[in-house]
């Protein structure tokens, strides 16, 4: 990546001390600091562009919209919960690289596919009374149904974070916040069919 290649030659030139954190995609909405505080959410994007599956997944769910698995939905990524974020931020600061270093840590705490994800929407669904369809979409993506992915993600854990799971009580939390906030859900913008694949002529 070239931000990366950016960082080692900035760090071989100058000396600098450089974390670079790669981050997997964050779900969650509740941190530590703004339990209680619906003004410190995070911004919330559900739309197929900016919305990170999980958050698409919630809305979906909640305003009774089939879930939109593309392809067969064995696309694996790793996954971590805003708090693990908020915490790898912190023990990357106290725990800073030493000079002339460039350290990489891989940000992410669990790792599932579209499919796990659909499916466990669906149970934390049921447990609140939605009924959560799913439904298998060609993929406007370019990218592989599915890959060798295998990520190391040590280096974090070894510097204390605690991890948190994606389980069934997490899903329903944000499911409950979303039906909160159900009226301000906009239904044209939960799928368009944006097509990510240029066709030829």
């Amino acid at each position: 990546m070239l931000d990366t290649d950016l960082l080692w030659f900035y760090v071989r030139t100058w000396g600098l001390r450089v974390t670079d954190l790669m981050q997997g995609p964050v779900y969650g909405i509740k941190t530590d600091e703004n339990t209680g505080l619906a003004e410190l959410y995070p911004f919330f994007n559900y739309d197929e562009i900016f919305g990170t599956v999980l958050n698409r997944f919630l809305v979906q769910g909640v305003s009774g919209y089939p879930l939109t698995v593309y392809g067969q939905g064995g696309q694996t990524r790793g996954y971590l919960d805003i708090r693990d974020t908020m915490q790898c931020v912190r023990l990357s600061l106290e725990h800073p690289a030493e000079r002339g270093e460039l350290r990489i840590f891989n940000q992410f705490v669990e790792t599932f596919t579209v499919n796990d994800l659909a499916q466990k929407v669906r149970d934390a669904g049921a447990a609140l009374g939605l009924k959560v369809e799913i439904n298998h979409l060609p993929n406007p993506r370019k990218e592989l149904e599915s890959h060798y992915y295998n990520p190391a993600h040590t280096g974090l854990l070894e510097l204390g974070l605690q991890p948190h799971s994606l389980t069934e009580d997490t899903i329903v939390e944000m499911l409950t916040t979303v039906m909160n906030y159900r009226n301000r859900i906009e239904p044209q913008r939960i799928f368009r069919g944006v097509n990510w694949v240029r066709s030829a002529g």
